[in-house]
């Protein structure tokens, strides 16, 4: 495979790149990644949690399953994960307006309003999709890689596993997932002040 493209995003911000079919795109992270997909040729149909997970009997996806979009149309294969945990296909995305909600939902989010970032990554995707005039309200809700997530079977109560920072991926730790068909993707880069931290995109080609 031959490395075309090798992107730093710093935390709490967001960024968009197009994958034809068959590329691949590596994401290098020890925190939460919000990533969604978007049909190049068809902007209007965009990746479905409800379809990756009811498609596959699953909640959680790795190596060998498939990104779904709401059209039922399979638009990218995790090819290796490397991550110790499972990703999270539930919880949606953070914005400037839930943060103050999730820091007093139990999450553990962060300390005190006043460390409370001013955006999340709502609003970072929103701004990443941006050239494609894609509105904010046609974000579908992602595919938080790296966000372990407990999940009571009985209640269904849903609690982070990421806190203490001591158990954030290991270094290295990557998902890489291969384009089934011509995509626009688009990530944003956990927002919180003491979890976030800077992640790393390459895409390759045969």
């Amino acid at each position: 495979m031959k490395l075309i493209e090798d992107v730093l995003i710093p935390k709490n911000t967001g960024r968009a790149f197009t994958l034809r079919k068959g590329q691949h795109i590596r994401i290098i992270g020890q925190s939460v990644v919000d990533f969604v997909a978007f049909n190049l040729d068809n902007l209007r149909e965009r990746f479905s949690q409800a379809r990756t997970k009811a498609n596959q009997g699953k909640i959680f996806i790795s190596t060998g399953d498939k990104l779904i979009s709401m059209f039922n149309n399979v638009m990218l294969t995790i090819v290796e994960d490397t991550h110790e945990g499972t990703h999270d296909l539930q919880f949606g995305m953070c914005s400037g307006k839930s943060l103050p909600i999730l820091s007093q939902g139990g999450y553990k989010y962060t300390v005190g309003e006043e460390n409370l970032p001013d955006h999340g990554c709502w609003e970072n995707l929103a701004e990443a999709v941006k050239p494609w005039n894609i509105a904010p309200e046609d974000i579908p809700s992602p595919f938080n890689i790296f966000q372990t997530m407990k999940i009571d079977g009985r209640t269904g109560r849903m609690e982070f596993d990421v806190f203490p920072v001591k158990e954030r991926p290991k270094p290295g730790t990557y998902v890489e997932l291969r384009a089934e068909m011509n995509c626009l993707v688009a990530a944003s880069a956990c927002p919180h002040r003491g979890w976030g931290l800077p992640i790393r995109f390459q895409i390759y080609e045969e």
